[in-house]
């Protein structure tokens, strides 16, 4: 098998480069797929509203999560560590928070 590295190309529609703010994650899963809402929490507003919905495979959630657990580590390892501060009471891990569900 050949060891070279595959490289592809995605498309970036401007509206989508531009990207959007988070400050809350919300995680549900079921168990064929992954939900992941962000939302962002801002002064002045009533109550968060999600931003972004990405839906994925059980598959595809772990490969995400060993791809910011590496990147994590590179960026702490050039930065040092990230303070996570006290975490709010509202939301667990600090404004993110896990809502697994089954159904």
């Amino acid at each position: 098998m050949d060891n070279e590295k595959k490289e592809f190309s995605i498309d970036l529609r401007p509206e989508v480069a531009r990207g959007s703010y988070s400050n809350l994650a919300i995680i549900t899963h079921r168990y064929n797929e992954f939900v992941i809402d962000f939302a962002a929490m801002l002064p002045g507003l009533p109550k968060p509203e999600v931003t972004n919905r990405i839906i994925m495979t059980p598959e595809h959630a772990k490969r995400l999560l060993m791809a910011l657990q590496d990147n994590i580590s590179k960026y702490e390892s050039q930065n040092g560590p990230i303070d996570l501060g006290e975490p709010k009471a509202t939301f667990p891990m600090g404004g993110f928070g896990n809502n697994g569900t089954k159904s």
